[in-house]
């Protein structure tokens, strides 16, 4: 007789299932979080620096307008014929750059201020060397303040690094710096032997004045270029600065000596002029291999960020693929696990005709023995004597 097998209900395993992706779920979150984070401090970093880059390029073409200024204002001083096609040219070019850059860096403003200045300055020497010195002071002021708002917006007066920051720092606040005071010291000097004795004394306090301004961002920078130098892994910026460096020293301790007045109050302006000219045309050759140096450095700083934008991506990719085959996989190895699903209405197995009757496992054996009579069983040890007595 065959007995039909009771139908036993289970359960689909549905909570087993979503197990995995759960878990996936609430690894991946963490991971895309993290990896979306280090990504925005990664941009961030390269903008800033690409925004220095943009300073840097401000700054070369304030060097030549700082240049062909300071030698305007000692020929108006000095009363001598001069062209201003050096001017004009290095106004032509900051214009250019500032407005190409100008906007994202905000010097508009200020710079449309200097050029103002610069435009309205006299293009023939005034006959008054008071006047012209004070004109002069007026814009060199502005350019300098130009000087400190690029730095500034760019982020260069912020630059993280050790060498990028004293190079940024010398050629674009200490070298126009030193320029400036330099030209006004030589040209004070000038303007000290002109005026009378009696204001003799409160002109020696302004030369001694003058000369504290010229000679501290010049050594200021002195110093710093020395320390960059010392310690920078570039053989070409030693090979490079080298050469006008000890020029601009030389003339920087020059210029210390020969602003000294000698016992009777005078000054060797010939010699203080040969000195400033000195410092004047190695500070022109370093300024544009300095610049340089710091563009390059912030370059190798994008480029390193880039690479370690690049780790980064990576990194939390794989990690995704990585918890999404993971979730794959047990999905998969539970729904080979899991019994065959029962019809939700109660009915027969899917796949299964109701039609067909259901054995047990002990009635799908096939018979492997002949019926036996009872009592003679081939099995000595079946049945014993106490038996029959029942």
């Amino acid at each position: 007789m065959t007995v039909p097998a009771p139908r036993v209900r289970r359960r689909p395993r549905t909570r087993g299932r979503l197990l995995p992706l759960l878990l996936t779920v609430a690894l991946l979150l963490p991971v895309a979080l993290l990896t979306g984070q280090a990504h925005r401090l990664i941009d961030a970093d390269r903008e800033v620096a690409e925004r220095e880059r943009l300073g840097v390029t401000y700054l070369r073409t304030l060097g030549p307008l700082t240049v062909a200024l300071v030698d305007a204002q000692s020929a108006a001083v000095a009363r001598r014929p001069t062209t201003r096609l050096a001017l004009d040219q290095a106004v032509e070019q900051v214009a250019a750059v500032d407005a190409e850059i100008g906007g994202e860096l905000r010097t508009g403003e200020r710079w449309a201020g200097l050029r103002a200045k610069l435009e309205a300055l006299p293009e023939r020497p005034l006959s008054d060397p008071e006047a012209a010195f004070s004109a002069y002071r007026e814009v060199t002021d502005l350019l300098l303040a130009l000087h400190t708002k690029v730095r500034e917006t760019s982020g260069l007066v912020q630059d993280p690094g050790a060498d990028s920051y004293f190079l940024q720092d010398g050629v674009g606040e200490e070298m126009p710096e030193a320029l400036v005071a330099a030209g006004r010291l030589t040209d004070l000097a000038a303007l000290v032997q002109r005026r009378p004795d009696s204001e003799r004394l409160r002109s020696l306090s302004e030369l001694a004045a003058y000369r504290v301004a010229a000679l501290g961002p010049a050594n200021d920078l002195v110093n710093n270029l020395r320390a960059v130098m010392d310690s920078s892994e570039s053989a070409d910026l030693g090979g490079h600065v080298l050469t006008p460096f000890d020029a601009y020293q030389r003339g920087v301790e020059a210029m210390a000596l020969t602003s000294q007045p000698d016992r009777t109050g005078a000054i060797d302006l010939v010699r203080l002029t040969g000195a400033r000219l000195e410092a004047h045309e190695a500070a022109k050759q370093l300024q544009p291999v300095l610049l340089d140096e710091v563009d390059r450095l912030l370059v190798e700083r994008i480029d390193e960020l880039n690479r370690d934008d690049l780790l980064v991506l990576g990194a939390g990719g794989v990690a995704v693929l990585l918890l999404v085959a993971l979730a794959v996989t047990g999905w998969s190895a539970r729904r080979k696990d899991d019994p065959v699903a029962l019809d939700p209405a109660g009915g027969a197995p899917t796949g299964v005709d109701p039609t067909v009757p259901t054995t047990t496992r002990w009635e799908q054996m096939p018979a492997q023995r002949s019926p036996v009579a009872v009592g003679n069983s081939p099995d000595p040890d079946r049945w014993r004597p106490f038996d029959a007595a029942r």
